[in-house]
């Protein structure tokens, strides 16, 4: 019978690809992760770790209990902060996810709203990708993700229960007021991560070009930087721009260009009320 320990302490190694980094992340001793390892190659009679000169690797077997493991301990998290989260706002602790340009603009005044209205209310915070994010939320490493996808952009749904909270326009970042993209056709651009790419790509598409990204960066600074040296342009959306902006940089909004914004659980309705308030008040300040 598997053990949710033994789990915990599988999960551990594979996240830290060592039994001396996952005992002191448990709080264990390297000999009892190692009799924790043990006994669960016992109960599966598989092996599950190779000893790799001083380290060790997981099988292939353990690669694919190790990403289980991780998806049970993260939901037997969740539920235990559900629980407490049942029993009234008073406590639990609620971890959400979200990208750069929202982590700095919507998420500060939906956790301040929160900390006022629910002073008990935990909230806890990661920086990540939209494709990162949902990969949390389905293995249970958080609660809430927010996320974005322009309109009529597949999203890998499954499981997942969105509400959207806001549209979010898209701007040509450039050295030049009242710009457009069609000057732009041969001019060098700033791309960012595979989906922001992407969204760039489909943007310029509709008017005829593609665009030749030279540079790459996720950094909402470093983009404009790099604007206004000259090195190329670039677009970003609204809610960077509001997060930051440079005085010699023009932003020109284009028309019909516009994100989804979305606030995301995983899971059977309702949510817990720890995490309807988060939603709520993320949906708020998304107004704002």
């Amino acid at each position: 019978m598997l053990s949710l320990v033994h789990l915990k302490v599988l999960a551990a190694v594979a996240r830290h690809g060592s039994v001396t980094e996952a005992a002191k992340q448990l709080h264990y001793s390297q000999p009892s992760v190692s009799h924790h390892l043990s006994r669960l190659e016992a109960a599966t009679g598989v092996k599950l770790v190779q000893r790799i000169g001083r380290g060790i690797r997981l099988t292939p077997e353990g690669e694919l209990l190790a990403n289980r493991a991780a998806e049970i301990v993260g939901r037997v998290d969740a539920a235990t902060n559900e629980l407490a989260a049942q029993v009234g706002l008073q406590s639990g602790r609620v971890r959400l996810a979200a990208n750069a340009s929202t982590l700095s603009t919507i998420v500060p005044a939906a956790a301040a709203a929160l900390a006022a209205a629910h002073p008990g209310l935990a909230l806890s915070l990661f920086e990540r990708h939209p494709v990162e994010a949902l990969r949390m939320l389905r293995h249970g490493g958080i609660d809430v993700a927010l996320v974005f996808r322009h309109a009529g952009a597949p999203l890998d749904d499954e499981g997942f229960r969105l509400v959207h909270i806001g549209d979010d326009s898209i701007y040509l970042l450039s050295h030049q007021p009242d710009d457009t993209l069609g000057n732009h056709r041969d001019s060098a651009w700033i791309g960012g991560c595979a989906r922001c790419e992407a969204e760039l790509i489909a943007v310029c598409a509709r008017q005829g070009f593609t665009p030749r990204i030279v540079s790459h960066s996720d950094d909402i600074v470093v983009v404009q930087a790099l604007v206004a040296a000259g090195i190329g342009v670039a677009t970003q959306p609204g809610l960077a721009l509001r997060a930051h902006r440079r005085t010699d940089i023009h932003a020109t909004e284009l028309p019909g260009f516009r994100r989804q914004i979305h606030a995301a659980t995983y899971g059977d309705p309702p949510d817990p009320p720890a995490v309807a308030a988060v939603m709520a008040a993320l949906a708020e300040a998304a107004l704002t």
